[in-house]
């Protein structure tokens, strides 16, 4: 906004230098030493609404003055009012940071901020400031942070609302246990073992993996938490160390190793070492059947 102050000097004094001075609600406006006859005030306020007068100085003795101009200054009302969030998605770990952006597209003057919690509308934070942009932050989320937040905004044209937006903080899982229950504390084969691995925290979905010395064996999901099992009919082989692992989509998260040890029938050994003997005969009797072999047709061809 630009103040102009006209007027003419007197005939007599045609190259008398003007000396300007403005005035708002009684109170000189800019340097007394300006005496320029404009006054710039670049971004008009609703504060700078008043009554506007300027005085022309041309002698020191003779000075003339404006009529009062009463200037009302209206400020813009807010536009559309949205939410946004950071991390974007909605879907944040227990711990991390997430701060609520509240962005208005149009307005002038002090802005109030406004952000709430669930449809009642819990209160969090109130923020005024000169800025079409202000932050909440919550420095590490729970699980009990869950829920819809919004954001108004206000310049004295009453409070203009977001949308909901919705907030799901899960909680990364724990080391899990892996418990084998069997029929027996002696193991034997044809037993069947219960291999069962549960994490004490974490939110579900959780996927549970098995494995026997490093080798996969299955995994089994967990919808609503808990844990999971896995039966296992043991055979000789199965001997050995056995862990599991948890994971709910940020890091997954292994067991300590619980062996496991199984006794071998003596029918199972007579077998084992029956067919050990076997194969070493096999082994032995080969070699010598294929030299008989070679001896008799080279005779016959010699023959």
């Amino acid at each position: 906004m630009t103040l102009t102050c006209k007027t003419r000097p007197p005939p007599q004094n045609l190259d008398a230098k003007l000396q300007f001075l403005f005035y708002k609600d009684g109170r000189v406006l800019g340097l007394a030493r300006d005496s320029l006859p404009e006054f710039r005030i670049p971004a008009v306020r609703k504060e700078d609404s008043g009554s506007y007068w300027c005085q022309a100085k041309i002698t020191s003795i003779k000075v003339k003055f404006s009529h009062r101009v009463q200037i009302e200054v209206h400020r813009v009302p807010i536009g559309n009012v949205s939410l946004e969030i950071q991390p974007p998605g909605g879907h944040l770990m227990e711990g991390e940071k997430l701060v609520l952006v509240c962005l208005v597209t149009g307005g002038t003057g002090d802005i109030v901020f406004f952000w709430f919690r669930g449809a009642r509308g819990l209160s969090l934070k109130t923020k005024t400031q000169r800025s079409l942009m202000a932050t909440f932050e919550i420095p590490a989320v729970r699980e009990s942070d869950s829920d819809q937040y919004y954001c108004a905004a206000d310049n004295g044209y009453g409070p203009s609302l977001s949308e909901l937006v919705s907030i799901t903080v899960r909680i990364p899982v724990s080391h899990p246990v892996l418990t084998l229950r069997a029929p027996e504390a002696q193991l034997v084969v044809g037993h069947i073992v219960e291999l069962h691995c549960e994490a004490e925290r974490g939110s579900p979905p959780i996927l549970y993996q098995f494995y026997h010395e490093d080798v996969a064996l299955g995994n089994s999901s967990a919808p609503f938490g808990g844990g999971v099992s896995f039966n296992l009919s043991l055979t000789a082989e199965d001997s050995g160390n056995y862990y599991c692992e948890a994971n709910n989509g940020q890091v997954a998260q292994r067991s300590e190793v619980v062996p496991l040890n199984i006794t071998v029938p003596m029918e199972d050994r007579n077998e084992v070492l029956t067919s050990g003997a076997m194969e070493l005969l096999l082994g032995i009797l080969a070699p010598a059947t294929l030299a008989l072999l070679f001896c008799c047709w080279l005779k016959r061809k010699m023959g």
